[in-house]
């Protein structure tokens, strides 16, 4: 038996799920198709999925080809849900880009295409809808090789496109393939240039290797809902995409390792984690070593498991992706890393993040008065689902929390009324800004026994910048033994604490922050007179060096059709854009700057209506500046 696993990725609308339930037919696993606009797929299981129509949360489903078991992750195609398909792509062995032949290369197309470039996972690209009216073959094909990757190869092609009697048949001629695929192998770049025809196995199996190495890109049109095309995709899942043995329990004998790349939540609130294996055996009720961010490793026991596509097996091995129960405190982007109490030599991966993260907050408070706290649990419990939901108590007792767009607070505040029972009012989104220090300053408070409500603790900060991206930093200038350790734990949790909101208002990094001081008075000081009296200090200290404000920015990359350069020119300066460089390529400007990255998605909304449906936006994190409102 061998395992692949692979994601299906689209643009929204571009029949992404509805492929995943004609797979899932096709390959017997369901006995009726699903309808998206019916509500019964079989992926979108939640209620505000099958009612909206999209995909939110990422699902997992399995089918067989031969001794292949094919393990199928159904992501998100709404761009306020690419942390979904982020945390998806990072336990692919492979995926199926999917987009319409009728809408063509959408922008959030090639944003995922890039993204799969980046990896070099390996990508089967499906044209789906050829039985719509408008949909287009050759115009298609054309678009895809200017605006995803030149090297991409058709395997079949369509005749009566347009209509529901479209058919695909096999592509005729192994030469074009041979053509586009010689640029990478010098074998038939030789037969070429000799001026003989390369055979159908040799373009496979160069094909093969070209796809398996993220440089080349089958491509094959169909219809999802006709099942056109259906044979010859799943032909390339099973000869294109690289599949790994799956070894026998016992085999391995590694350690257990495995990534949590999705948290969903079992009808009776008990937390269920979707883990990818990369090696060893993985056992039901065995303790276990989970490391979070590079941090120390706390233990737990999974206490049933579910292996994607042998539900009947209680050992998970490299490749299997898992479903299991029984450890409260796992989230996202945990690992396990061997059993409880083990000392792995080589430290857990990390994972790079590939999308941009959100540019949005929003605060949040419940409509009913009084339910705070029950709102500040339910958000926290949504955070652990998606950890880029980061989640802040402001000033008042407010709570904020981050956002991607405007489809995802709906969802959010659809997903609260539902599942906890809480019913939230969210103030208009505002960009995501913070804070640095500008100089260097200190602040010392004394014990004053004679104060009113004095805190019996003496305290002295001092704060300076730090190297941008390091974060909050903190060391002593004092002895270790000047403090008992539990006084210690407090002003160090404090100054954390604290640095959340800075004197603008905003969280403060890239910071250093030293005690140069410490006093106590036994047996009357307690840690909380050093919790209390830290804050106090550290703004004083923050307030004499100063902090500027500064906003991430974004580097764009954007494609518009001449005639539109104006407009579009405009509107990006009016949101602060900034223009790098312009570059006219035939009937289109190519235009690179920045933007701050609160207006990226802003920007990116209003686009299709300032080129004509035609502009082309792509971004990623790129820095910050000094954010020109604060």
């Amino acid at each position: 038996m061998h395992i692949l696993n692979i994601g299906i990725l689209a643009h929204v609308d571009a029949g992404k799920t509805s492929l995943t339930e004609r797979l899932l037919f096709e390959t017997g696993v369901i006995d009726r198709l699903g309808s998206v606009d019916a509500g019964s797929t079989q992926t979108d299981s939640g209620e505000i999925e099958r009612r909206r129509g999209i995909t939110i949360r990422t699902a997992v489903a399995s089918f067989t080809l031969g001794d292949l078991r094919v393990n199928l992750v159904d992501t998100p195609g709404h761009a306020d849900f690419v942390a979904e398909v982020e945390r998806a792509l990072g336990v692919l062995d492979g995926a199926v880009l999917v987009l319409s032949a009728v809408e063509g290369v959408q922008p959030h197309t090639r944003v995922l295409m890039r993204t799969l470039r980046r990896m070099r996972l390996p990508t089967l690209i499906f044209v789906n809808k050829i039985d719509r009216s408008s949909a287009r073959e050759r115009e298609t094909l054309a678009e895809i090789r200017r605006r995803l990757w030149p090297a991409c190869v058709p395997l079949n092609t369509v005749r009566g496109i347009g209509g529901r009697a479209a058919v695909t048949r096999p592509a005729s001629s192994t030469r074009e393939a041979a053509e586009v695929l010689a640029e990478r192998d010098d074998e038939l770049l030789e037969l070429l240039v000799e001026g003989k025809e390369p055979d159908t196995h040799q373009v496979r199996a160069s094909l093969a290797r070209q796809c398996a190495g993220g440089v080349a890109y089958p491509v094959l049109f169909g219809s999802a809902i006709t099942g056109q095309g259906l044979p010859e995709l799943l032909d390339g899942l099973g000869t294109l995409l690289p599949a790994a043995p799956r070894p026998a329990p016992g085999t391995d004998g590694r350690a257990a390792r495995a990534t949590v790349f999705a948290i969903e939540r079992a009808p009776s609130g008990e937390k269920v984690a979707y883990l990818r294996m990369r090696a060893g055996v993985l056992r039901e009720r065995e303790h276990l070593a989970f490391h979070r961010g590079g941090g120390p490793a706390y233990e737990g026991r999974l206490t049933a498991l579910d292996i994607s596509g042998a539900p009947g097996e209680r050992q998970a091995v490299a490749g299997d992706i898992v479903k299991a129960w029984g450890v409260p405190e796992i989230r996202v982007g945990d690992q396990v890393h061997g059993k409880a109490g083990d000392h792995p030599d080589e430290p857990p991966a990390t994972t790079q993040a590939y999308f941009t993260p959100p540019g949005l907050e929003t605060v949040v408070r419940p409509r009913v008065p009084g339910q705070e706290p029950r709102l500040h649990a339910a958000l926290l419990a949504l955070a652990e689902q998606d950890p880029l939901i980061g989640t802040r108590t402001l000033a008042g007792g407010d709570t904020s929390v981050l956002l991607y767009g405007e489809v995802q607070k709906e969802v959010i505040g659809e997903t609260l009324a539902r599942d906890f029972g809480v019913e939230a009012v969210f103030e208009p989104s505002r960009p995501v800004y913070f804070e640095r220090p500008s100089g260097t300053a200190e602040a010392v408070e004394e014990i004053q026994r004679n104060a009113r409500n004095d805190f019996m603790a003496t305290l002295g900060l001092r704060v300076e910048p730090a190297p941008p991206g390091s974060g909050v930093g903190y060391r002593l200038e004092v002895d270790l033994g000047s403090l008992p350790m539990a006084f210690h734990r407090a002003i160090e949790e404090s100054v954390r604490l604290a640095l959340s909101e800075g004197p603008h208002g905003w969280p403060v990094t890239d910071v250093m922050v030293t005690v140069t001081r410490t006093g106590y008075s036994a047996p009357e000081t307690v840690a909380a007179d050093f919790r209390g009296r830290t804050p106090i200090v550290l703004m004083a200290a923050l307030r004499r060096a100063g902090t500027t404000v500064y906003e991430p920015c974004h580097r764009f990359e954007l494609e518009v059709p001449l005639e539109t350069f104006g407009a579009v020119t405009a509107k990006l300066a009016a949101v602060g854009g900034e223009l790098r460089d312009t570059l006219r390529q035939d009937d289109t400007w190519l235009l690179t700057g920045e933007i701050p990255a609160a207006q990226a998605h802003v920007f990116e909304q209003r686009l299709p209506g300032l080129s004509h449906g035609e502009g082309a936006w792509l971004s990623e994190p790129a820095g910050d500046r000094p954010a020109r409102q604060q």
